[in-house]
């Protein structure tokens, strides 16, 4: 009789129990598709090679990121599911049913609301996965035969998390409902909220908000050098600043439009500003921490996408686009796919403790390198430049430790000869060739393959044939790669999240709203105007937390600047897509809560 009590009580908030689902199949979904990116084994050790290492990483920290996210969300999402059954469970032992029956129930329907979430969201989650890989795949320029997107472990680790978080809430609502007395259960949304009249300490914690705020600011524009400093700074800063604002400074600004005659006895505004005061400061944690969420997920998607900048960084930071040691017919089969812009080719005769190389060669075609020069906080930029013969032969100097590491001679001397000398020297008779292309980026796949060829033929020289442009740009690719996606995927992530939170916050306090807004439409308030005030209550709840959020990040860009080139670049392409997203969610919530508070 329970089981079906509880059913008939679940299909009655079928829509409600919809939100909260979708966002549960959501989390499930994506932490699914970062753990079979992050811990695939044919994937990382015999496709990706050099970049794997960085991709385990990325997508390792972004699991790590998204199971705190998770986390949270699952708590408020848990407190919406207990609130929204209370009533409920408090009129079941009302009419005799058992304390002990009722916390099986209560145990059994989180436990199953989770599972089932996990499960469909593992199923959506192969065919993320499936799509996601196949996009990383492309731009890491890659001939993949071993990725798996049906990944056991994956599964299974996925699953183990979800049930394990759910079983933790299923027992704290256990411990909740079935300790608590009836009238509880049956009244817990009249319980009154307390305000404070402190106008005074409410001025001084504004202020304080503020300054703090305005600190946290200033400190993220400070030098990459003092990385250390500003990151614990602007993190204690921000945080209780984004607090002290919430929890005064929205107040303070209400009690004056309250006080606005002109502006307050207008339409119902009385009752509108009343409420959100009263939210507000129910409300103070979770916009809070909704607030830097939404700098978070706004953040990991600009930065993400901005990432890719620093593919053109590798290009740019080494001059030569590779390197040639022999002549094999496979080599040349490479060599002449290419579209080659210049070509230096230099001689050499290595002995047992020297390397002579042709001074002609090198008067012909200087050696060139690309100098680094950093300008203060701002990226650094690349100049080519030519290396002084004089400067070759000069025991370790910049251009004999780049002749001596790209021609592997270790510790042996460099010295410089005429055509005739090196004719007579005995010893290995070698060269090296470095060739620069006319479009790296379109040439890549063959300069990487001409490297490979080289380092299967030539082990002694497989050392530094693995530091050339190819694979220096294959590592960029992959690490620039793993973070576009991460911040793109996470950034969605938490923005479902923290709406969905914000949502469940509102809806669950839908039930002790219904009494008011059943009054209003009593004494003769039209459904129309209504409407109109729960727009603007809800979007002011919206609205807040998502332009401090927007601040935070345009402030917060800039400890990027060290690291990326252009971290403002294209910023507008997340932000478009967050007032998207952001919306739908406001709209929605907006049209659920309607459902519950006013009487068709």
């Amino acid at each position: 009789m329970i089981w079906k009590l509880s059913l008939t009580g679940i299909k009655s908030r079928l829509k409600d129990y919809t939100v909260l689902f979708s966002g549960l199949v959501v989390a499930s979904m994506i932490f699914y598709m970062f753990l079979s990116l992050a811990i695939n084994p044919g994937f990382m050790s015999h496709d990706v090679n050099a970049p794997g290492q960085y991709l385990s990483f990325i997508f390792g920290f972004g699991i790590v990121l998204l199971a705190i996210i998770t986390f949270v969300y699952l708590v408020y999402a848990n407190s919406f599911l207990l609130s929204m059954r209370q009533h409920d469970y408090g009129m079941f032992m009302m009419l005799g049913a058992k304390s002990s029956r009722i916390g099986l129930l209560i145990f059994c329907e989180t436990l199953l609301t989770g599972m089932l979430a996990a499960i469909l969201g593992i199923v959506i989650g192969f065919g993320l996965t499936a799509i996601v890989s196949k996009v990383l795949i492309a731009s890491l320029g890659l001939k993949i035969m071993h990725f798996q997107i049906v990944l056991p472990s994956a599964i299974i680790w996925t699953l183990i998390f979800f049930i394990a978080i759910f079983f933790l809430a299923a027992l704290r609502n256990v411990h909740k409902l079935v300790r608590s007395k009836v009238i509880d259960l049956l009244h817990e949304s009249q319980k009154p909220i307390k305000l404070s009249h402190k106008n005074v300490l409410r001025v001084f914690e504004a202020i304080l908000g503020i300054v703090l705020l305005a600190v946290g600011y200033y400190v993220m524009g400070l030098p990459a050098s003092a990385i250390f400093a500003i990151i614990p700074i602007a993190l204690v800063t921000v945080v209780a600043g984004t607090y002290f604002t919430f929890d005064s400074l929205f107040t303070l600004i209400i009690n004056f439009l309250l006080k606005r005659k002109n502006f307050a006895y207008r339409g119902i505004r009385m009752f509108t500003l009343g409420q959100l005061k009263f939210r507000i400061r129910d409300y103070t944690r979770i916009l809070s921490v909704i607030s830097l969420l939404f700098a978070l997920a706004l953040g990991a998607i600009t930065v993400g996408l901005n990432f890719n900048s620093l593919k053109d960084q590798a290009v740019k930071s080494t001059y030569y686009d590779a390197t040639i040691v022999e002549n094999s017919p496979a080599v040349q089969k490479n060599v002449d796919k290419l579209d080659i812009k210049t070509r230096s080719t230099y001689h050499y005769v290595e002995t047992k403790k020297d390397v002579y190389f042709d001074r002609s060669e090198f008067e012909k075609t200087p050696l060139k390198d690309i100098q680094f020069k950093q300008n203060g906080n701002n990226f650094p930029t690349y100049k080519p430049i030519a290396f002084k013969i004089s400067e070759i032969t000069k025991k370790n100097s910049y251009a004999n430790s780049v002749l001596g590491m790209q021609a592997n001679t270790g510790n042996k001397a460099i010295k410089l000869v005429s055509s005739d000398q090196l004719k007579k020297i005995q010893g290995q008779k070698k060269f090296i060739t470095f060739i620069t292309v006319k479009n790296f980026v379109k040439d890549y796949p063959t300069l990487t393959k001409l490297e490979k060829v080289q380092m299967a033929s030539n082990p002694a020289m497989a050392q530094a044939l693995s530091q050339t442009k190819p694979f220096s740009y294959q590592m960029m690719l992959g690490f620039t790669s793993g973070f576009e996606f991460m911040g793109f995927f996470l950034g969605i992530a938490f923005l479902t999240m923290l709406a969905s939170t914000l949502m469940f916050k509102v809806l669950s306090g839908a039930a002790s709203d219904k009494m008011r807004y059943e009054m209003l439409y009593k004494i003769g308030t039209r459904r129309k105007i209504l409407k109109q005030s729960i727009r603007h209550e809800i979007g002011v709840l919206f609205l807040l937390p998502g332009v401090l959020g927007v601040i935070d990040v345009l402030f917060g860009l800039r400890l990027f600047t060290a690291l990326l080139p252009h971290p403002y670049m294209g910023f507008w392409v997340p932000f478009l897509i967050f007032i998207v997203l952001y919306f739908i969610y406001y709209a929605v919530t907006v049209k659920l809560y309607e459902n519950l508070v006013l009487k068709k």
